[in-house]
């Protein structure tokens, strides 16, 4: 039974971290194209314009982070071994 738990325990761990990178990442860069495409409207204030290019470089800053994030993290043990670099704990 132990070990249905724990079993169960790791599962719903991957399956929000799947949801999180796997629809998630795509969403949030979904949502910076869309607000992009609102600093091009014609009838819209300078004020909205300014907010929705605001809106979508956080949005493609965000995406481009977790990117990067990610790279590192599969590479820890080579920057690790080769640079001496120790990210993420890697010791």
């Amino acid at each position: 039974m132990h070990t249905l738990l724990s079993d169960l325990n790791d599962l719903w761990r991957v399956t929000l971290a799947a949801l999180v990178f796997g629809a998630g990442l795509p969403a949030i860069f979904a949502v910076g194209v869309l607000l992009q495409s609102r600093t091009h409207l014609t009838g819209a204030t300078m004020a909205v314009r300014r907010a929705a290019g605001a809106g979508a470089l956080l949005c493609y800053a965000l995406v481009l982070a977790v990117a990067v994030t990610g790279v590192l993290f599969v590479a820890k043990a080579f920057l690790a071994t080769r640079f001496g670099i120790h990210l993420f704990g890697q010791s």
